[in-house]
């Protein structure tokens, strides 16, 4: 099967199970699982930030952030797109009883002045703004990256109203291959950051949370409360320190085939997409032309060996990712065409 659906569907490479078989280990609620204090430690490295912990998903990172910096009955300034809002399961609420102020943004890219129109103080009839969050990148916009003048004058604006920024950064790697810059100056205006792991770096399980050591250290309680709790998670941590200190080198790989898959779509009769918009490894696509609906199309390319998902009725998504090379994407394209054509 060619699995388009995404980059969460890699599977381990040889060097992660040799790390993860090999791996040094101890019990990490007692802080002593040796290989996962070393990723931790070069998290913290790559992001420029004191501290970071390990987490076993980017929901239970993002989570995890918007508890630190926020107060039951405040909102969350966010993009109507974000993943936070719309697929985390409510968990702004649920865990951390605050509200989104959701913002359209073009590309899903929010801008300083649309932000300060919607902060809210303290008064009698609203709930007042806790927290600003970005997304870099932003997945259902289709891997779109923020640019880095536009996230410091969030943060210098936000910081001088007393507001904390948490950048969902689950694919800040992805965004940092397609500027040329490292990681750690994209998220160094933001107070924490999440990064996923098991994403486009391709490890099994795991995400990132970074920011200062005090906020990392109450963070660690509220893993513990989620059930993060991993003991000798050393196993999964080892593999995490390969997709960190190896993937980011072939990311633009990812990005190229991403480009060369939407180039092609832009060929196939009734498919919406803008080629130039695609500059990571998301393409999201406009299937309402072809007169079937993005279900369908779903299952007449799993009968050719392919798995894409719909997003929704008019919609599509493919992400590209290190197990699926150039003659997949090709053979993907040519399935794809096929099932238009039947129509």
């Amino acid at each position: 099967m060619i699995d388009l659906r995404s980059d969460t569907v890699t599977k381990p490479t040889v060097a992660m199970r040799r790390a993860m078989m090999e791996a040094e280990v101890g019990d990490d609620v007692y802080g002593e699982d040796p290989t996962v204090n070393l990723l931790e430690q070069r998290a913290a490295e790559a992001t420029g930030k004191e501290a970071a912990l390990f987490v076993p998903s980017g929901t239970m990172g993002n989570s995890i952030a918007v508890k630190l910096h926020t107060e039951h009955g405040q909102e969350v300034i966010c993009d109507a797109r974000s993943h936070v809002l719309n697929y985390e399961l409510g968990m702004m609420a649920w865990f951390s009883g605050c509200v989104a102020r959701a913002i359209a943004a073009e590309d899903g890219i929010l801008t300083w002045e649309q932000i300060r129109r919607e902060i809210r103080p303290l008064g009698p009839h609203w709930a007042p703004t806790g927290l600003v969050e970005i997304e870099n990148t932003h997945n259902m916009a289709g891997g779109t990256v923020y640019p880095l003048r536009t996230i410091r004058e969030i943060c210098d604006g936000s910081h001088e109203r007393g507001l904390k920024v948490h950048m969902d950064g689950a694919r800040v790697f992805n965004a940092a291959a397609a500027m040329g810059v490292p990681v750690r100056e994209i998220v160094a205006p933001v107070d924490t950051v999440m990064f996923c792991l098991s994403k486009a770096l391709g490890a099994p399980v795991g995400s990132m949370l970074a920011g200062p050591a005090k906020a990392i250290a109450r963070g660690r309680l509220y893993r513990k409360r989620l059930g993060g709790g991993m003991r000798q998670a050393g196993v999964l941590a080892a593999a995490g320190l390969i997709a960190l200190e190896e993937t980011p080198k072939v990311l633009a790989d990812d990005h190229c085939n991403a480009k060369f898959v939407a180039e092609g779509l832009s060929r196939i009769s009734g498919i919406g997409v803008d080629p130039a918009k695609v500059v990571t490894n998301i393409v999201i696509f406009d299937v309402s032309g072809t007169g079937l609906v993005s279900a369908e199309i779903s299952a007449r390319l799993k009968q050719r060996s392919v798995l894409m998902n719909g997003i929704n009725e008019r919609q599509m998504r493919a992400v590209t990712h290190y197990d699926v090379d150039r003659a997949a994407c090709e053979q993907a394209l040519e399935a794809i065409a096929c099932c238009v054509q039947e129509r």
